[in-house]
Parts: structure tokens; sequence; C-alpha cells
């Protein structure tokens, strides 16, 4: 059983953004996710009930929620489908969030809705883990990035990390631009301009004194790289189909662009892919976006595991 932390208690926290936790929390959260990828805890959550709620797709995010709850020998009410909910009838979030609270001692939400975790929150007396809400964060997925890069490089701090793709939909990016700018990252912000990063999220690293640049190709940059995390054009966050044209495709990672690479370069990629990544790619050894997806089933096993005061 992993030793409990002299930090701030976990428990009965809620993780709805990143900027709420500081250096060493997430320390901690990486620390306890690594003991479980070491071995399984398959009691220490018995008993416990896990409500999934997702009002928006998602396969990794649910999935491995729902599976580190049951790993941990707890269970899972499950709603996968917003058309089945009562919010079809018209129910608020809030009215739906006090009711689901009765039934479980844990919630994983995902909504379209910037700032629906945060309500959620509020109302739940429940510890709430933050899925993703529309395009602004998700933070369980920002542990697992972190957990990866260290896993990859031994080390956070001081590393040269290239955020590509869809900079402005792209809720991953900006969880974890804010969180790598704490361990003193170098930025490189590489996307269109009509896809860079956000006002809100550069005023949030200007406070902190994030190291960063914008740019709109990778090629220079790539032999100065430990990461490169790409991510999808979203097409369903394009409020115009006609922009989304404009720039679809417009970075693909191949063979040839990774000619010039450091040996310990890595890529990430929250996933799904479309075509951003050419599936030669997929054996090399810089290639580690399927690893890193595995690794969110044992930091959402630590994620739970915490909130629940269990460890």
């Amino acid at each position: 059983m992993p030793r409990k932390s002299t930090l701030r208690s976990f428990k009965n926290r809620d993780v709805i953004s990143v900027r709420d936790f500081s250096k060493g929390d997430i320390q901690h959260v990486l620390k306890v996710a690594k003991t479980f990828k070491a071995r399984p805890h398959p009691d220490l959550l018995k008993g416990t009930i896990l409500a999934s709620l997702f009002f928006e797709p998602s396969t990794r995010t649910r999935f491995s929620f729902e599976s580190a709850m049951e790993r941990l020998g707890g269970s899972v009410i499950s709603l996968a489908d917003a058309k089945s909910s009562s919010s079809s009838k018209g129910e608020s979030l809030s009215d739906s969030i006090r009711i689901v609270e009765k039934y479980c001692d844990v919630i994983v939400m995902r909504h379209p809705l910037e700032g629906s975790a945060r309500l959620a929150a509020e109302v739940s007396k429940n510890p709430v883990l933050n899925g993703g809400d529309g395009a602004n964060q998700h933070p369980t997925q920002t542990f697992l990035d972190l957990f990866s890069i260290h896993e990859t490089q031994k080390k956070l701090a001081g590393l040269h990390v290239a955020l590509v793709g869809d900079l402005k939909y792209g809720r991953t990016t900006h969880s974890l631009a804010y969180a790598l700018a704490l361990f003193g990252a170098r930025l490189y912000f590489i996307a269109p301009q009509s896809l860079q990063m956000p006002d809100h999220v550069m005023r949030d690293l200007e406070k902190i004194k994030a190291k960063y640049s914008f740019h709109t190709h990778p090629e220079p940059f790539m032999p100065k790289l430990d990461i490169f995390y790409a991510t999808r054009i979203q097409k369903e966050r394009f409020p115009d189909p006609l922009e989304y044209e404009k720039v679809e495709g417009i970075y693909v990672i191949t063979k040839k662009l990774l000619k010039k690479v450091k040996k310990n370069f890595r890529i990430l990629h929250p996933l799904p892919r479309v075509n951003e990544i050419n599936y030669e790619v997929d054996n090399t050894p810089y290639a580690y976006y399927f690893e890193q997806a595995n690794n969110g089933l044992y930091v959402r096993q630590a994620l739970l595991a915490l909130v629940m005061g269990k460890v």
C-alpha cells in the first residue's frame, strides 16, 4: 500500500483544473500512480461506487476510469449517452448531479460546456473528477501525460516540448502547457494562427513566467525537442466547416520528419488520431502514444484512491 502523504490531504478533493494543484501535489499523484503500475491493489476501493457521466463521446477516458475503479474492487454506474438521461427531458445539470451523488461515492464527468465540471463540484458533496469540459480543461489527461513524459525522460524539469496542432480547441494542451511551465519547460506552440493558444491560457502562463514561443512549422525545432505532443484538428468544435477545411491535415508526422531528432525524443498524442501521425511512425522507437493511453489506467487509479482517502 502506498504511504500516506504529508502534503495537503487529497481526500474529498475535486479534480477540476490542473491549476488547482501545486508542483508538490502533481509529483505526489505521479508517485502514487507509479506504485499502482508496479503492482495491483484489487480490494482498495471495495464497496465504493463510481458514477461515470459522459455527456460527450469518449473511449479512453471513460473506459480507463471505469476499468480503474473495477480493478480497485469498486463498481461503476455509467451514463454513456446523454439521450438516455433526464437531461434529455430538460433536467438541469445541477439537479442531475444532486440526484446522482445519492447513488455513488465519486463522480467522473465529461460535458460539452466549459465550466460544467466546476459547477458539478460546487453542487456535489462527493468528489468530482473532470473528464473534459468543452474546450476548457482535461486535468486527468494532464496527469497521465506528465506521468508518460517522466517515464520517458526520467524528469519533468527543463524539457523542450512542442505542442502541435489544434491549440485553440485542444483542452489537453491547455492543461498540459500550464503544468509543464510549472516545471520550467521550454514550450513551442506550433499551430496555424487561427488555432493558436487562447488568450485566457496565455494569461495564466504569463502569471507563472512560462518560457514559450509561437511557430507555424515544427521542422526547425525537431533536433531540440524532447517531447512532440501532437493533437488532431477537432472538426466537431469548429463553428464553420469551411474554417476546418482550411487547416485539415496541416501537420502530418512522418519518418522523414524524425531524421534529426534526439535519442530520447518521444511522440505523445491524447488520441484519437486522424491523419496527423503516419502509421509508419508506430514502429519507430519514438512512438509512445499507445503506452501513454495505457498509463491512463494507473493515473486514474491513483486519483480515485487519493480522493477517496485510501492512500
